[in-house]
């Protein structure tokens, strides 16, 4: 596990010289969501911090961090290879205007792209490899194409970070990383245990809430929870499923209408503020086969104290431990899927409740945010004594 001696190896706001630190990601929502404890320390230490992202959600909380903010489309969906190379020159030329002492990258665009417009500006940069995508997972002509873009992408990278050992060993096997390249690995993105707080278990009301949160897209295993649902409620009427989240793919707005008509789902789609839905859940269900980095719908799930039924992949199963905080189920497995919900609405509120506790206690051990901000700390202390 990584556990950083905070005692030993802190690294001290006056042995690190102030340094202007690129931020190259999707959007200002994931970036605020996921780095923000990070961003705020870098300030903290008087860092200047500029963040170039497309403009969504949080804008204001990443200006109240102290950083200032870049527009940028890095149109994370996009296969154009003519607007891949115009997104790589804005890259070049941003970082060109900006002359960064530091580029810190997220996401597959900005890890790819902005690492050759790293390269290409002979700038310093540590790539932060948050999932390997679809496109790269999976055999075919876009994994060699999309393998060759990362090659380059952190050819020149001063360290690699992973969120799993997996994708680390994926980029090892496929002759990713050059001879040399240091890498390290971290505990994902790590959880805010300030704002994921511990949450009093539901109470027993006769109700038992699931909850699936992700975007609805088939790798996230929507068909899955829906038939497993669909079953379930047949049963036990007592079983309510609520969804949340953005549908990528269109075709699942008819389906979630349907599904809801026939009233077996409350779909609630994209949610700001989660903490009403933690508050009601009593499990988290998050049936993936999508190439996760880490997910960070499980590690907070788990910091609220809630109970997780996930699948064996990696991203996934790190965040459990089967049958003390959750189940962890094969991927694409629908039946399996509706045993684990069977064996978790046959145990008592206690063992439920119980089954939260462990999950937060986990997530103390091994997944607080504050040790990525460490090993963050000092991977920028290595560039910069």
């Amino acid at each position: 596990m990584i556990r950083p001696d905070h005692k030993d190896r802190e690294i001290k706001v006056h042995e690190v010289r102030k340094l202007k630190i690129l931020v190259l990601s999707n959007d200002t929502t994931y970036t605020y969501n996921l780095r923000n404890e990070v961003l705020e320390r870098l300030v903290g230490d008087g860092h200047e911090v500029v963040v170039v992202s497309k403009p969504l959600l949080l804008q204001d909380e990443l200006k109240a961090l102290g950083c200032r903010l870049i527009d940028l489309n890095t149109n994370r969906h996009g296969t154009n290879p003519i607007s891949d190379v115009g997104l790589l020159l804005q890259f070049r030329k941003i970082i060109k205007a900006e002359k960064p002492n530091l580029v810190l990258t997220y996401n597959i665009k900005p890890n790819a792209y902005g690492g050759m417009a790293c390269r290409m500006t002979k700038s310093r940069y540590i790539p932060n490899i948050t999932g390997l995508g679809t496109a790269l997972e999976y055999p075919g002509i876009m994994q060699k194409i999309t393998s060759k873009l990362y090659k380059w992408g952190v050819a020149g990278a001063d360290c690699v970070l992973f969120q799993n050992e997996e994708n680390r060993q994926f980029f090892e096997t496929h002759h990713m990383l050059r001879k040399g390249t240091r890498t390290r690995l971290l505990p994902g993105s790590g959880v805010s245990l300030k704002r994921h707080h511990a949450m009093p278990y539901p109470a027993d009301d006769g109700k038992i809430h699931f909850l699936f949160i992700a975007r609805i897209m088939q790798a996230k295993g929507i068909d899955l929870y829906l038939g497993a649902a669909r079953r379930i409620h047949e049963k036990h009427s007592n079983a309510v499923f609520h969804i949340c989240g953005l549908c990528d793919d269109a075709k699942y707005n008819d389906l979630l209408k349907e599904a809801e008509k026939d009233g077996y789902i409350l779909y609630h789609g994209e949610q700001k503020d989660m903490i009403p839905f933690f508050e009601q859940a009593h499990c988290i269900v998050h049936p993936s086969y999508y190439p996760e980095g880490m997910s960070n719908v499980l590690l907070e799930a788990a910091a609220h104290c809630r109970p997780i039924i996930t699948t064996d992949r990696s991203g996934c199963r790190e965040t459990v431990e089967d049958g003390k905080t959750g189940f962890v189920i094969p991927i694409k497995d629908e039946d399996a899927l509706v045993d684990a919900l069977e064996k978790f609405l046959s145990m008592s509120w206690e063992q439920k409740r119980d089954m939260g506790l462990n999950g937060r206690a986990k997530i103390e051990r091994e997944f607080d945010r504050q040790l990525v901000v460490q090993i963050y700390l000092e991977e920028i202390g290595k560039i910069t004594l």
